[in-house]
């Protein structure tokens, strides 16, 4: 076999690193801002959720989300969010990635504003509405994930391709970091300007009626940032890969190219037999897909799935550590709007420390370590912490111990941003044909959210204490923290081992790493 590559992805590949590589990280990457504030926004809200529209004056503490609404409201935008990793994935190969990347936005703008407003002011009319932009909000940002990360790996040079999709991913942590800046910011302001007694003073007075627009302004900011970066997602053009191997346009691909590296690419002669091949016409369903990109993509989906289990179940010893190191009050020593901001300043505090410096270091050395070392260390790292945390659990929750207890928290979340949770992300927009690259990092996606809606919900009713009389309002009994952190260690190890399924793409073209560049001598 010969290998053989187009002159115009052969110049992309071997391309200096120059604005447009940093003008198209910008572009994808405030995509991928926007899914992360619009995602983690309403974790920073639910409490405020429940003091507004399930207040009861009889109570001790104060009011909070019926367990079936709290599951809604967090849950919906991950199903959507399943569903349009699906759907977009295959429509950016069907119809091109430029073209669906603009409708993605277009649902994320107009839905980030419609969860802000509501039917009535009612808790039914409130929370459906909620759940019904949230659930159209998540199916946008779906299709964000596997068109940012297609568009970059298409966009960029070989030798620095795994650090520009990384930065694009990156840009989840300073989304999650926002929305918690816009929450202190937003809290403060109200916490000023409408003063209100703690609820153990006066229950009724003690979340003020403004308070009901701070939520809604929190939820409704997403839409900025993504309709500040419409005009420039249109002004790209489409990939040259897409145009070259899929829509088998190579003049125009040449053209294109052309004018974003700005040198004169010629057209070659060859060019049409290469991407005319009837051998690398195979579809997604065929023994040939099967044969040459099975296993790879058994890889990608099982360590993606197993990998959301354990990060979004972070949930579940969230509120231990909060209230053990006192950053979190109890709920009935404040008002309502001075827990938005002490929510907020914790989950600032966490993703400052642990979040964000995690997703940099993987853009630092993704291209020096290679995929697969980085993924089979934070999986091998995150098995190691989540166990110390859970043997010991019983010693970590002492008020003695909580610094303890918070650096290992902080540790397990940094390991899987310096890990499984950026190599997911990226290995799945390198190793596949350019004509199924979306659809497949769609697939992975969409098995790495089944895994979320796993670790946000299912460990949510696991962690419940064995005592019944000691669960949460409205739930049953569980298995208890320890013992779903022990499960959660087990989890990680099992991911470490499917990555050995991965390939390792450093260093290599898209078409060597999926055999779209062999053609018969």
């Amino acid at each position: 076999m010969a290998e053989q590559q187009l002159g115009v992805l052969k110049a992309l590949d071997v391309a200096k690193t120059q604005l447009y590589h940093f003008t198209a990280i910008v572009i994808a990457g405030m995509g991928f801002f926007t899914d992360a504030y619009d995602l983690f926004c309403v974790s920073l809200v639910t409490k405020l959720l429940g003091r507004l529209y399930y207040f009861n004056p009889l109570s001790e503490k104060p009011g909070s989300l019926p367990p079936h609404v709290a599951a809604a409201v967090n849950g919906v935008a991950l199903c959507g969010t399943l569903a349009g990793q699906l759907f977009f994935g295959w429509l950016g190969d069907k119809l091109g990635r430029k073209k669906v990347y603009g409708i993605t936005l277009i649902m994320m703008i107009v839905c980030s504003v419609a969860s802000g407003l509501s039917f009535g002011n009612k808790a039914k009319g409130v929370m459906t509405t909620l759940c019904f932009f949230r659930f159209w909000l998540g199916f946008g940002i779906g299709g964000d994930y596997p068109l940012s990360a297609t568009i970059m790996s298409e966009y960029a040079n070989k030798k620095t391709r795994g650090a520009f999709i990384a930065a694009v991913f990156a840009m989840q942590g300073v989304g999650i970091l926002a929305g918690g800046f816009v929450a202190l910011a937003v809290s403060s302001i109200f916490d000023k300007k409408f003063p209100a007694p703690t609820y153990a003073v006066n229950r009724a007075l003690s979340t003020p009626p403004q308070a009901d627009y701070i939520w809604r302004i929190i939820v409704m900011f997403g839409a900025l940032p993504a309709a500040l970066t419409y005009y420039w997602r249109m002004k790209m053009p489409e990939t040259a890969r897409y145009t070259a191997l899929v829509a088998k346009n190579i003049k125009q691909a040449t053209q294109d190219m052309s004018k974003v590296l700005q040198v004169e690419l010629e057209m070659e002669e060859r060019a049409e037999n290469i991407v005319q091949d009837p051998r690398l016409n195979y579809g997604l369903f065929s023994k040939e897909f099967a044969k040459r990109h099975g296993l790879p993509l058994l890889g990608c989906t099982s360590t993606w799935f197993l990998l959301d289990i354990a990060f979004y179940s972070q949930n579940l010893f969230q509120k231990d550590i909060f209230s053990a190191i006192g950053w979190i009050p109890k709920a009935a020593t404040m008002n309502g709007i001075h827990e938005v901001f002490m929510i907020a300043r914790a989950q600032t505090l966490i993703a400052l420390c642990s979040t964000v410096p995690g997703y940099w270091f993987t853009v630092a050395f993704i291209d020096i370590m290679g995929r697969f070392a980085i993924q089979l260390m934070g999986f091998f790292m995150m098995t190691v912490f989540m166990f110390a945390i859970a043997f010991p659990y019983d010693h970590w929750i002492k008020p003695d111990n909580r610094i303890g207890f918070v650096v290992m928290y902080s540790l397990t979340f940094f390991f899987a941003n310096f890990g499984p949770n950026a190599t997911t992300f990226i290995v799945p927009a390198e190793i596949f044909p350019a004509r199924l690259r979306s659809t497949c990092h769609g697939i992975s996606a969409a098995t790495g959210k089944a895994g979320a809606i796993v670790g946000a919900f299912g460990f949510l009713y696991a962690a419940q204490p064995q005592d019944k009389t000691k669960t949460d309002a409205g739930y049953p009994p569980g298995i208890g923290v320890k013992n779903s952190l022990i499960m959660l260690g087990v989890i990680n190890f099992v991911g470490m081992l499917f990555t050995f399924l991965v390939p390792e793409p450093k260093g290599k073209s898209l078409e060597e790493l999926s055999g779209e560049t062999e053609a018969e001598k």
